[in-house]
């Protein structure tokens, strides 16, 4: 059991926090485990209504991938990935705009809305809030990279105290003008927190953070710089699916975004640990420059 006396020093240990992060804008990468399993489900859901309640603007950026899969499968479309990307014909992209603009987007509101917070669902075709052209180079069909975001969109819905939920569907440009494109929810949230000049992006995943060996729990590598990260790339240490993540902390970084977090979206209340404790939970990542002043 918990003693008052314990819980008044947790509290006042997240105090520095809560004063520094007031105001401030965090954007949350939600995906993995902690979208499927229902009490991770709604761990993340109170985390975020209460750092909305303690004065952080708050935005959720989500993905869909195993709704979209279930769909797929459910209609007898197969599933084709390159380079880890989603090939997404139109078929596809209808699938994708179903889940993701439609249910999955509509049922984290709804939860937030349940559990006593205030959110609009909100996707990247709204107000042309997320501008995207056609990967070139690589046939990946309706995929699109994220080339402008529209503030003004989701700053009138933190105005009105409102959580942004933002699914990772985009308004084409170019020959694409007004065609839904499938977007990367990792990269579509760095876009939208180096636009915005968020203090943090934080993105939810089914590991912990950056482990010196993918087999070694204590080999958590807790803060870096993004030289730092260039370094464990060429030696291997960084590999696989964890490139493209590191990438997605650069655009934010190189974006003007403070703080870049790893975090490991298993394990219950995960956002807070990372926000509030001295501790944190994952891996953070920061400029050169940044780092210095840590």
């Amino acid at each position: 059991m918990i003693h008052n006396a314990e819980r008044s020093e947790v509290l006042i240990h997240a105090l520095p926090y809560i004063q520094q992060f007031r105001g401030k804008t965090i954007v949350v990468k939600y995906g993995g485990n902690a979208m499927i399993n229902a009490d991770l489900k709604a761990a993340v859901i109170q985390d975020v209504i209460l750092m909305t309640c303690v004065g952080i603007r708050a935005v959720l950026v989500h993905g869909g991938g195993p709704e979209i899969e279930a769909l797929l499968k459910k209609i007898g479309k197969e599933s084709r990935f390159v380079d880890g990307l989603r090939y997404t014909d139109e078929e596809t992209m209808e699938a994708v705009q179903m889940v993701l603009c439609g249910k999955v987007n509509k049922d984290i509101t709804s939860l937030i809305m349940q559990a006593g917070g205030n959110a609009i669902g909100l996707c990247g075709i709204d107000g042309a809030m997320l501008k995207a052209r056609r990967i070139g180079g690589r046939d990946l069909g309706l995929v699109g990279e994220v080339e402008e975001v529209n503030v003004a969109v989701l700053s009138s819905v933190l105005d009105s105290g409102a959580i942004p939920v933002v699914s990772s569907v985009a308004y084409g440009t170019g020959d694409d003008e007004g065609r839904a494109l499938n977007v990367n929810a990792d990269t579509a949230a760095a876009k939208i927190a180096a636009a915005m000049g968020a203090e943090k992006l934080v993105l939810m995943t089914d590991v912990q953070g950056v482990l010196r060996s993918v087999h070694d729990p204590d080999s958590l590598i807790k803060a870096m710089t993004l030289g730092e990260t260039d370094g464990l790339v060429r030696e291997g240490v960084v590999s696989k699916g964890m490139i493209p993540k590191i990438g997605c902390c650069r655009t934010a970084l190189d974006g003007g975004v403070r703080k870049a977090h790893i975090i490991d979206g298993r394990l219950p209340h995960a956002l807070l640990i990372e926000l509030f404790t001295d501790e944190g939970i994952g891996t953070m990542i920061v400029n050169e420059e940044e780092g210095e002043k840590s």
